[in-house]
C-alpha cells in the first residue's frame, strides 16, 4: 500500500511539472507523456489525479490551480482572457459569462480570492452565477470584477 501511495505521489508531482512546462490539451496526451517518463497511468487514474490536484480544463489546455496562499491580481492573469462580461440579474445575483469550457477555472480563481462580498459561486460550462448578500455587496463585487477583468 505504501508503495502505491508513493507511486501516486510521484505521478502527481510529474503531472504538475508537465503542466507547468507545457500546454497539455487532452488526458491521452498526458498519459503518453507520463509513459515516456516511466509512469504507468490509465486515463481514469490521470482523470482522478487531475481532479485531486484541482486541475481544471481551460479552453485549450489543463490549468493548475492558483496557489492557496494570498491571491494577488497576477493569479487572475491565467483566466482573465476567458471572461467575456458580466451583468446583474436581480439585486444579489451576478451572471458572469466566459469562453466555452472555462467557467470552472474562473470560478476557482474567484473563490480563492475570498472577496467578502461573494457568498458563493456556481459554475457551468461558460456561465458563473455569483451570489452576494445585498445590492450594496453586489456593487462592490462589480467594482472588483471591473478592476480585475477590465470589463
Amino acid at each position: 500500500m505504501a508503495s502505491q501511495i508513493d507511486a501516486q505521489t510521484l505521478r502527481r508531482d510529474a503531472i504538475v511539472r508537465i503542466l507547468r512546462q507545457s500546454a497539455v490539451a487532452r488526458q491521452a496526451e498526458l498519459v503518453a507523456r507520463l509513459a515516456r517518463e516511466g509512469f504507468e497511468a490509465t486515463q481514469s487514474s490521470v482523470s482522478r489525479d487531475l481532479r485531486e490536484l484541482g486541475v481544471v480544463k481551460g479552453a485549450d489546455r489543463y490549468l493548475l490551480p492558483a496557489a492557496e496562499d494570498a491571491l494577488t491580481p497576477s493569479h487572475f492573469e491565467t483566466v482573465r482572457a476567458f471572461v467575456k462580461g458580466y451583468r446583474a440579474s436581480g439585486p444579489t445575483l451576478t451572471v458572469l459569462r466566459t469562453s466555452a469550457g472555462t467557467a470552472q477555472s474562473v470560478a476557482i480563481a474567484l473563490d480563492k480570492a475570498r472577496w467578502p462580498e461573494v457568498v458563493g459561486t456556481i459554475a457551468g460550462d461558460d456561465t458563473i452565477f455569483i451570489a452576494t448578500e445585498s445590492a450594496r455587496a453586489q456593487r462592490r463585487l462589480h467594482e472588483h470584477l471591473r478592476t480585475t477583468f477590465g470589463r
